[in-house]
């Protein structure tokens, strides 16, 4: 009996401890997976790339619009890797890429500024801190009151270095910039320019002989080279993006302006624009909305009010390039900065920030040959947020949204993630695969100026009744889309001119006399989306084809693209030729007349001209900004 209710005793026993074991690792294990805070899944993310409040750590996230699928880019790895010919293998170069792109999400967490998001009626406020700011009511009164004029508060040269970044030598950068920039470079547009200079070759296993299928060929072709983009968006897929994220989101202020109900009313003006008929300028084909567009351009002229930072040591600020295939954010950046009807030195009354930085000096000066990490260029510009942000009030009213940067270089997305991807990044790299966000940045054009004291020198075209070539291309091979075109159109049909680099001639006249000659212009992607061939095929007054899967075209947000140029997809490349013979004579004729007419949009000049490329980054700035303003 005693050892009967033993047994009993201690079964009885064990059976306690295993259910007192198996609560506690219940307990454990429900810690262990429960979300915190800071991995909670925000639920009023944006489609197009931007998202308010915290995300999630996997990188795989996808969001739906429409019936499609669309990744979430900022989760993605930074632009792409510098364009480099070294000994290193491309696993450890990934392993670098990645530790980059680690780094750059932990900035893009901090990124959570202070104002409102507004999502589909609803309103959510964001906590996030910018530097040294605080949010508290106290502080928001205070700045009500206290918005800093240009010389109040500001930091001298020293304090910004060492708020920002190690004290380096810009000896090398500063003498003979231009030639710098540039050196032993010609244009890449002739076909023996690398767009890095340290881009090498097509690697010693390249090879154009081969047989099968097309789509095997292009299969092959493209493993060889930097990785195509996994999700593809159509050009008409890229205009519902635009018209979505305009009704999506926008970006309320911390507190009120005169400035605010300046930009509402002019949103409603250009909203209710009235209709223009035989206007001799505006040539209503190539825009969206013609009407819109000249009435938010003549609101721009009337009341738009531009604050420069003079924060900031040359050469990285304030010293612009004017030669090369960097030259727009040069160009910009002088014609901004000596603006006299635009620029305004009280902020209170500016509508937009400029922070007027050089993405090409940026590189030349801080980034590590052969180092392939641009860690140190991404924080040099997160330090200068975080300086002005804690010496000037500006910054936090909005969260940046009012701010904006032009840049050209390839790897201008990455240096303004983080806390600047709040602002308006007009980019030359405008590529929806490293972050770029229709509705908000602008895309920049890529434009080779060869020369500052004459950008617009032999600037025309011939008739299409004597444009005997179908279509034509000669470059260099970067990226893995131009050697796909070559293997099927190089020396294939005589009315395809597919070339590699051409010989050099005085003046690029060979490229020149093929560009005036042909009715299309081949405008592949290189390393990156975009290409200087675009802006050269409007130069000379050639059609564009433009095969770049996900780039999105310069002032998208007002010009209709597919009125004067041709979009071909990169798997389409085999078709090319059918592609080009099936749109008909006619439209072609006037899809020329199209180029024409939109060429003014695509000129330099040393003194501003109305609707020149300058005044159309400005007002594309301003256009995107005024469509983000809602009552408050």
């Amino acid at each position: 009996m005693d050892r009967g209710f033993r047994f009993l005793c201690q079964a009885e026993a064990r059976r306690l401890l295993f259910l007192m074991g198996a609560t506690a690792a219940l307990v454990i294990a429900t810690q262990y997976f429960e979300f915190p805070s800071s991995r909670v899944l925000s639920l009023f993310s944006i489609d197009n790339n931007i998202s308010f409040l915290p995300r999630a750590s996997s990188s795989s996230k996808s969001e739906m619009l429409g019936n499609m699928t669309l990744s979430n880019g900022l989760n993605s790895t930074i632009a792409s890797a510098p364009h480099e010919t070294t000994d290193s293998s491309e696993a450890s170069f990934a392993k670098k890429q990645t530790a980059e792109g680690n780094k750059s999400k932990e900035m893009e967490d901090s990124a959570k500024s202070n104002y409102v998001l507004e999502s589909n009626g609803g309103s959510v406020n964001t906590s996030g801190v910018v530097s040294n700011a605080t949010t508290s009511k106290d502080h928001v009164e205070q700045n009500k009151t206290s918005i800093l004029a240009t010389g109040e508060n500001s930091v001298n040269g020293s304090d910004v270095k060492k708020a920002m970044a190690p004290e380096i030598s810009f000896t090398n950068v500063t003498e003979d910039i231009a030639p710098a920039s540039e050196k032993n470079r010609s244009s890449d547009t002739a076909g023996t320019f690398n767009k890095e200079e340290n881009s090498g070759p097509l690697p010693s296993n390249y090879s154009v002989s081969g047989s099968g299928s097309s789509a095997s060929k292009a299969s092959t072709l493209k493993k060889k080279f930097k990785k195509a983009p996994s999700r593809v968006i159509s050009i008409s897929q890229m205009n519902e993006l635009l018209r979505q994220n305009r009704a999506l989101f926008s970006v309320r202020p911390l507190w009120p302006l005169e400035v605010d109900q300046q930009m509402l009313f002019a949103k409603s003006q250009i909203e209710n624009a009235p209709g223009i008929r035989n206007d001799t300028i505006v040539y209503a084909p190539i825009y969206r909305n013609a009407s819109m567009f000249k009435r938010s351009y003549e609101l721009m002229e009337d009341m738009l009010k531009v604050f420069i930072y003079q924060d900031g040591e040359k050469p990285i600020f304030h010293q612009p390039i004017l030669e090369g295939i960097y030259a727009s954010e040069g160009w910009f950046m002088k014609l901004m900065q000596t603006n006299k009807k635009f620029v305004t030195k009280d902020p209170r009354e500016a509508h937009l920030f400029y922070i007027p930085y050089s993405s090409r000096l940026l590189e030349l000066t801080l980034y590590v040959r052969k180092s392939h990490s641009r860690t140190n260029l991404i924080e040099y510009m997160k330090n200068y947020v975080d300086m002005i942000a804690a010496n000037y009030s500006f910054w936090n009213r909005t969260g940046g949204a009012d701010h904006f940067v032009a840049a050209c270089h390839d790897w201008a997305p990455a240096e303004t993630r983080g806390l600047m991807l709040n602002c308006i990044r007009a980019l030359c790299n405008a590529d929806i695969d490293v972050g770029f966000s229709i509705g908000k940045d602008v895309s920049l054009p890529e434009t080779y100026v060869k020369s500052a004291q004459n950008p617009l020198k032999n600037l025309e075209g011939n008739p299409p009744s004597q444009r005997p070539i179908l279509a034509f291309f000669a470059g260099n091979l970067h990226g893995y889309v131009r050697p796909i075109l070559l293997e099927y159109w190089e020396n294939k049909d005589p009315n395809m001119k597919i070339f590699g680099p051409l010989p050099h001639v005085k003046g690029n006249a060979n490229y020149i006399q093929y560009m005036k000659s042909s009715k299309y212009c081949i405008c592949p992607r290189g390393h990156e989306v975009n290409s200087p061939r675009i802006v050269e095929s409007i130069f000379y007054e050639c059609v564009p084809v433009i095969i770049s899967d996900n780039y999105i075209p310069p002032f998208f947000e007002v010009l209709d693209w597919e009125s004067f140029a041709v979009f071909v997809l990169e798997k389409d490349i085999p078709h090319l030729k059918s592609i080009l013979l099936s749109i008909p004579e006619e439209r072609y004729v006037e899809m020329h007349k199209r180029v024409k007419k939109v060429q003014q949009h695509f000129l330099w000049h040393s003194e501003p001209a109305k609707y020149d490329l300058f005044h159309m980054i400005l007002h594309s700035v301003w256009y995107n900004r005024v469509f983000q303003m809602r009552p408050a």
